[in-house]
C-alpha cells in the first residue's frame, strides 16, 4: 500500500500538482476505496517498480490502477483505487475532477488527460 501511496504523489508532482497547490485551490484529494490483489511475495530489500495510471469515467471519481512489479518482471500486486477531488469549503466531490487536474497540472498527458 506505501508503494502505491508513493506512486502516486510522486506522478502528481512530476505532473507539477503538490499538495500545496491544492489546498491552496481549495481542493484535496480523497481515496474513497482500494483493492489490492496480492500475487507474489515481497521481502524486505526487493526492487521493485509501481506503474500508475489514471482512468477518467466523466463523473465525480476517477479509478488509479497500479501494478508493483518485481526487478524480474514477476507482478507482486494489483492495486485499484477509486478516488474524487473534495472541496475544502463545500465538504463534497467536485463534479469534474478531470477540469481540477488540467487547470493544476504542468503535464496534464501524465494523468491520461489532453
Amino acid at each position: 500500500m506505501n508503494y502505491a501511496e508513493h506512486a502516486r504523489w510522486s506522478l502528481l508532482r512530476a505532473g507539477g500538482i503538490s499538495q500545496s497547490a491544492l489546498i491552496g485551490s481549495g481542493v484535496g484529494p480523497v481515496a474513497l476505496e482500494t483493492t489490492i490483489r496480492y500475487k507474489r511475495e515481497l521481502l524486505a530489500g526487493d526492487e521493485v517498480e509501481v506503474t500508475c495510471a489514471f482512468e477518467w469515467s466523466g463523473g465525480k471519481t476517477f479509478r488509479i490502477e497500479q501494478s508493483v512489479v518485481k526487478a524480474d518482471g514477476t507482478v507482486a500486486a494489483e492495486i485499484t483505487a477509486v478516488g474524487g477531488i473534495l472541496d475544502l469549503e463545500q465538504r463534497r466531490l467536485v463534479a469534474d475532477p478531470a477540469a481540477v487536474f488540467r487547470k493544476l497540472a504542468s503535464d496534464p498527458g501524465l494523468f491520461g488527460l489532453s
